[in-house]
């Protein structure tokens, strides 16, 4: 049984928004009672549950714990814009499974672009080497878990061609242009994917996921007396086209505007140690980078993160509290099921200054006695889960934004980064700022860009002295990486006061 990808883009149509259309054809269950949905999707990979048992069997033969089948199915599409003209477009379909086997905290793994038995025993074979003790292993009765649905759409990309696709890329460059005559050049783009996951393991669980995708947004490039700048506005949600609207196309050209003019006039600030004001939203990036990745248990299980004894201490003040989340609607971060197939939940990471629980992925919940968090994720059939970020955020705190920025004599106010590296184990960070502004005196006064701030995220977290009651989430593109491995995620923060970090700027 070999499939040509072709009959799988074809196949897209019989899904309904959330859900799948029952096919007139099914296949033999064995008389498991399993439900419409799930039946589907194993149609749509043309597989049954004896075939899913006598692969896991196959995976376990050698004597590993555990054993997980993960099929996927993603079509992925983009439309792209430069010097007013649609000049790039593409479309992948990408299609196999992944066969994990685990032995202790050991991992065998093996993964095939082809489903037919053959293929996917010998893959299960390949993955069964990571043990050395051969055992029968008896099926387990299938138990069908259903999915949350943080993500329900009404219209499915699968059902929208690229005529319907480039308006919206053409109403971005044209807002842009007629926003400020400073305008030179508009990159815009809109890029959506469809994902079908079909998940089963040797404990018996099977379920599935549909995830829909979409991100549009625009390089805007402007010039002033010589002077080039340029700055960048997108947004990214698990939903259907009907989210395009052009109210989303005016807040992405507004947000450019306003992002790219504020670049003409700004300096550098005193280099430094300083207070430094972080903006709501997008300034999330460093509360991912370099604290949210010291939380993640893989790392704490190794020993190799700052915080690995100190689980149930205080790392923070008492009004701080970080969460990843999974659960909310339509976040790029969210899933229904992670790539584990666990279920999905809200978690409290710091609660009250308190170091309250690690990322979770299956390995390091059972070293740590305690149920996975939904954290297992990875980016494609191609490779294993670890534990990864979702929408990792910062609750209000009991202040307001003017109320910090009053308490500056001298700092900087930042909320616009593009990069930035951090060190896993110490926490120790460096991130550029492209935009934000000098604090003088309790007041914003000069917008500065191009500039670095340099600490360690374990006592920057510490060192959160006030946060306010203005939480955002930013709805940006934003993409994790992590061994090689590339998932979606989102961030958000109020604006915080740290009491001291280093700024790089002018000398003073």
């Amino acid at each position: 049984m070999k499939f040509d990808r072709r009959d799988f883009i074809k196949t897209s149509g019989m899904f309904a928004a959330g859900s799948m259309v029952l096919p007139t054809l099914m296949q033999s269950c064995q008389n498991v009672q399993i439900s419409t949905n799930v039946k589907s999707y194993l149609d749509h990979f043309e597989v049954s549950t004896e075939m899913l048992q006598k692969v896991i069997a196959a995976a376990m033969s050698k004597g590993g714990n555990y054993a997980d089948l993960y099929f996927e199915h993603k079509i992925t599409n983009q439309v792209s814009l430069e010097d007013g003209k649609v000049n790039r477009a593409f479309s992948n379909v990408d299609f196999g499974v992944g066969i994990r086997v685990l032995k202790g905290d050991q991992t065998g793994f093996a993964y095939s672009e082809n489903i037919s038995m053959e293929d996917m025993l010998n893959a299960a074979k390949m993955a069964a080497n990571i043990a050395d003790q051969p055992q029968e292993f008896g099926a387990q009765s299938v138990s069908e878990k259903v999915p949350a649905d943080f993500y329900r759409i009404s219209q499915k990309w699968t059902d929208v061609g690229i005529k319907d696709k480039v308006p919206f890329v053409q109403k971005i460059n044209d807002k842009v242009f007629s926003l400020d005559e400073k305008v030179i050049k508009v990159n815009a783009f809109l890029g959506d994917s469809t994902s079908y996951v079909l998940f089963y393991n040797s404990e018996g669980r099977l379920t599935y996921d549909y995830r829909p995708m979409m991100r549009i947004g625009a390089v805007c490039v402007m010039q002033k007396d010589g002077q080039i700048e340029n700055a960048y506005s997108a947004r990214s949600f698990r939903s259907g086209f009907e989210i395009m609207t052009d109210e989303l196309v005016n807040e992405i050209a507004n947000e450019a505007i306003e992002k790219t003019n504020i670049l003409f006039e700004a300096g550098k600030p005193k280099a430094g140690e300083m207070q430094v004001v972080l903006g709501a939203g997008g300034s999330g990036i460093l509360l991912h980078e370099a604290i949210g990745h010291t939380f993640e248990a893989d790392f704490n299980r190794k020993g190799t993160s700052i915080f690995s004894d100190k689980l149930g201490k205080k790392v923070a003040e008492n009004f701080i509290n970080i969460i990843d989340d999974g659960t909310l609607p339509h976040d790029r971060g969210a899933i229904n099921i992670d790539d584990e197939g666990n279920d999905v939940q809200k978690t409290y990471l710091v609660k009250d200054g308190i170091l309250n629980s690690y990322i979770h992925d299956r390995i390091s919940a059972e070293y740590y006695g305690v149920e996975p968090t939904g954290n297992g994720r990875r980016e494609s059939f191609r490779n294993i889960p670890l534990p990864r970020m979702r929408s990792t955020y910062m609750e209000n705190g009991p202040h307001t934004k003017d109320d910090i920025i009053s308490q500056v004599k001298y700092g900087v106010f930042v909320d616009n980064f593009s990069n930035g590296e951090v060190k896993i184990g110490a926490g120790d960070f460096t991130f550029f700022v492209k935009s934000g502004y000098i604090i003088e005196n309790g007041k914003l006064t000069q917008p500065i860009k191009d500039i670095n701030i340099v600490g360690n995220g374990p006592q920057a977290l510490a060192d959160i002295t006030m946060a306010a009651n203005d939480y955002k989430n930013d709805s940006g593109t934003w993409t994790c990486g992590k061994d090689g491995q590339s998932v979606p995620v989102t961030l958000g923060l109020p604006t915080v006061l740290v009491k001291k970090l280093t700024v790089g700027g002018t000398n003073a």
